[in-house]
């Protein structure tokens, strides 16, 4: 059995007409009459039923039409690697990143991609930093960008910029004077925080074990999903926060929240990819443009 047999196949079952099919892959009807004999013939089983002039598809060619569209698919796939091989003409570049890189960070190296190599085609999904790295794992994604330190043996882990972290309310919040903050305070406050498995929970919680302080003892409020719904939150009411400052920057500036006295460490941006995995010309292209605009990255 060949694609080209599977390709005739398709086309007459999915028109079920054999002259149309024909003429779509420019075949003469004797030869796409003679294909869909041979296969019959091949395997001893109808394909298709002949009634009067028509013809319609067998129960045994609707259930084999199901598995011929997905080998042809694969194929399909298997083309598109070799033509990307060829040159970066065609293909796809499957990325996952957690919430705060993908909305304060990674666009601008997408941007400079697309521009680059506006052939390929850029598919990008938000997750928290566990499941991007479990993406890159699966194969899901070719490259994970994550915030902060990842256990995997099989990922292959790139410091690509550095961020920080900073402890937020709103104004007339009684942090916001700036005093130093004692852990009987941290303990004492209400917390919103991003939901587990985020980077930025695990890093502030991360800074509280570095302190003595015991996560589980810390009251939280409210875990949401992302970052824009944390801070809005923070505004709302007598609430604190840690985010990335990526995320409150110009909500400080503007007077809208106010920096509590917790120092945090730095933490790093990585990109993952899977050790054993193959590098497609796509993803070694945007891991280099990254590289070289290193010097450009937001500083603080």
């Amino acid at each position: 059995m060949t694609l080209e047999q599977l390709r005739i196949f398709v086309e007459v079952a999915e028109r079920q007409h054999l002259t149309q099919a024909a003429s779509a892959l420019a075949l003469t009807p004797s030869a796409v009459s003679a294909s869909i004999k041979v296969l019959e013939e091949r395997y001893g089983t109808p394909l298709f039923n002949r009634v009067g002039r028509r013809i319609e598809t067998s129960e045994a060619g609707r259930i084999f039409l199901v598995e011929a569209r997905r080998t042809l698919a694969s194929a399909r796939a298997a083309e598109l690697t070799l033509a990307e091989l060829g040159g970066m003409k065609r293909g796809t570049l499957t990325i996952q990143a957690s919430q705060t890189i993908a909305s304060y960070w990674l666009p601008q190296f997408l941007v400079r991609f697309r521009q680059a190599w506006p052939s390929i085609t850029l598919d990008v999904a938000v997750d928290n930093t566990q499941n991007v790295a479990q993406a890159v794992v699966q194969g899901v994604a070719d490259l994970g960008f994550v915030e902060g330190a990842i256990d995997e043996p099989a990922l292959l882990a790139e410091p690509v910029a550095q961020d920080r972290m900073v402890a937020v309310v709103a104004p007339d919040h009684p942090w916001a004077a700036g005093k130093a903050l004692r852990p009987a305070q941290l303990l004492a406050a209400q917390w919103i925080l991003r939901e587990e498995g985020s980077g930025t929970r695990s890093a502030f919680e991360a800074a509280l074990t570095a302190r003595g302080i015991p996560v589980d003892a810390l009251q939280v409020a409210l875990s949401l999903p992302s970052n824009e719904a944390v801070r809005s939150a923070v505004m709302a009411g007598p609430f604190a926060t840690v985010v990335s400052e990526l995320v409150v920057a110009s909500h400080l500036k503007a007077g809208l929240l106010a920096k509590a006295n917790f120092k945090m460490a730095g933490r790093d941006f990585l990109m993952l990819r899977h050790r054993e995995r193959y590098k497609s010309k796509a993803s070694i292209a945007l891991e280099q443009l990254i590289r070289e605009m290193r010097a450009d990255l937001w500083q603080y």
